[in-house]
């Protein structure tokens, strides 16, 4: 009961931000469409995998093992002056290599990534985004670390609509020039505010200490990020990959469509999972070892996600051609169909993602990464060998197929090692979101306004399901809570809540 609690309260905490930005970045991304079409977006979804690739190569996991180490010695001033100063030092050394790298390697890059050199210029700057993306990562670092959630939740909402203030005009005066300018901005904007929220509160104490002082304290923190960095590695260059296949077989324009699909399809669902990650990820390490309380703590998020996640999902495969149109434009409609089969692999995701975090919990980093990469495998496989027969709906085939794979990979081996079993609850739920997302998938082949209508329905019916699962999982305190379980009662469907 508390557990599933404090995982909905954090999620609430965490979530209030990112769903601001969100909002935020979707009007960005919404008029840059509007001003450069999808081929201008397909460009851009070319700088962003790079900058992505690249940033995650060059930190070394730091930004997040930096967490660790801050939040372990908060109450140590001079530690973590030392700790500060050397994630700092560390994140600007090394995304200055890789700025410098990029730079010198710009023409082979743009011949590779878009076939044509004319666009070398553009791809060097991209270096640019990596060294303040990492700069930006050791302030944030600094603030989760200190448990600063506040300042942590202002910088993500004023660096979000800094960014697009000053990055809109880039791209309308400039066109597809601009759009480097656009990528650049957003590091760029929060740096300086993290800047002025990182500077309040702290002592000012300056570390002193030489290269080998500096030298025991780096070395760790790159030890355990380099798990992190390897699973992101693979993740940035199986995206990186995807949309140099789809460039080159299909065009520009193909790739902006997939593009707006992998920025629809990863928004929501990112942003779910990563305000519950912030509570479930501890609550796992801590009885990791305790087979039976490891097992109700996984079951627990994963019916709470299913829930709160799968009736989205299945608006988004109902109303697909209408989403991309309101949230792009009409020229991006025909990325619907790949969003709809995404979606159906968002619900295996969902279902999946619990059960990975306990691969992490228990250190178990090679069998977490071996699975990580076993998605990216056969993610990039299919869309290899799929491109020239079913074109652009191969990506959401085969994201569907990899997750597929993904999750009976992740059963065995959370079974192996900690003896998993799915409660009931589980089962019922993951085989009712599916099976209702596969069918409606089915009719919008066929029907898209039948499947809309019907997908409205299903999301009304699986929406009050799962808000009676919540309830079960939370109990049914707060006037909130009581209206929802005198709700229930007087539809003769009683909660009964675990307490």
């Amino acid at each position: 009961m508390s557990s599933a609690r404090g995982m909905l309260r954090s999620m609430l905490i965490v979530g209030g931000a990112q769903a601001v930005n969100i909002c935020i970045s979707l009007v960005r991304m919404k008029l840059v469409a509007l001003m450069v079409g999808p081929a201008g977006m397909g460009l851009l979804g070319i700088y962003t995998s790079l900058q992505g690739t690249a940033g995650t190569l060059a930190g070394l996991g730091l930004g997040n093992s930096g967490v660790r180490e801050i939040a372990s010695n908060r109450e140590n001033p001079a530690v973590l002056a030392r700790v500060r100063t050397v994630l700092f030092l560390a994140n600007f050394a090394q995304g200055t290599v890789a700025m410098a790298i990029i730079w010198l390697c710009r023409e082979r890059l743009a011949r590779w990534l878009i076939g044509d050199a004319v666009y070398a210029s553009e791809i060097g700057l991209v270096g640019i985004a990596v060294l303040l993306g990492l700069v930006a990562a050791s302030q944030t670092a600094l603030l989760q670390g200190l448990r600063r959630v506040g300042d942590l939740a202002r910088v993500t909402i004023l660096s979000g609509l800094a960014a697009t203030i000053v990055g809109l005009p880039c791209v309308w005066l400039q066109g597809e020039q601009g759009l480097i300018w656009f990528l650049i901005v957003q590091p760029a904007t929060a740096v300086l505010i993290a800047h002025r929220f990182t500077s309040m509160g702290l002592d000012g104490r300056r570390a002193t200490m030489g290269l080998i002082d500096a030298w025991h304290i780096w070395k760790p923190m790159a030890a355990l990020g380099s798990v992190f960095m390897l699973a992101a590695l693979g993740s940035a260059v199986t995206l990186l990959l995807v949309r140099t296949l789809i460039t080159r077989e299909l065009g520009l324009q193909a790739a902006g469509l997939f593009s707006a699909s992998w920025a629809i399809a990863m928004t929501y669902v990112g942003f779910l999972l990563g305000a519950m990650g912030t509570d479930y990820y501890p609550r796992l390490v801590e009885v990791i070892h305790n087979p039976d309380a490891a097992n109700r703590l996984m079951n627990d998020q994963m019916q709470l996600a299913l829930s709160i996640g799968g009736p989205t999902l299945l608006a988004l495969i109902g109303g697909a051609p209408w989403f991309m149109q309101l949230l792009y434009s009409s020229e991006f409609v025909g990325a619907a169909s790949m969003l709809q089969w995404q979606s159906v692999g968002n619900v295996l995701k969902l279902a999946s993602w619990p059960l990975g975090f306990a691969l992490v919990a228990a250190a178990r980093s090679r069998t977490y990464l071996c699975t990580e990469l076993s998605w990216n495998g056969l993610f990039v496989a299919f869309i290899t060998v799929g491109t020239v027969d079913l074109g652009l709906d191969a990506a959401g085939i085969g994201f569907a197929a990899a997750y597929l794979a993904y999750f009976a990979f992740l059963i065995v081996s959370v079974r192996r090692l900690h003896h998993f079993h799915f409660e009931a609850l589980s089962i019922s739920l993951l085989v009712l979101h599916l099976s209702l997302s596969v069918i409606v998938l089915i009719l919008a082949q066929s029907s898209p306004i039948t499947a809309a209508s019907i997908s409205a329905v299903l999301v009304l019916v699986t929406g009050i399901i799962s808000l009676r699962v919540v309830l079960i999982k939370i109990g049914s305190k707060g006037k909130v809570g009581i209206l929802m379980t005198r709700m229930f009662n007087a539809l003769r469907w009683p909660v009964r809540s675990k307490e």
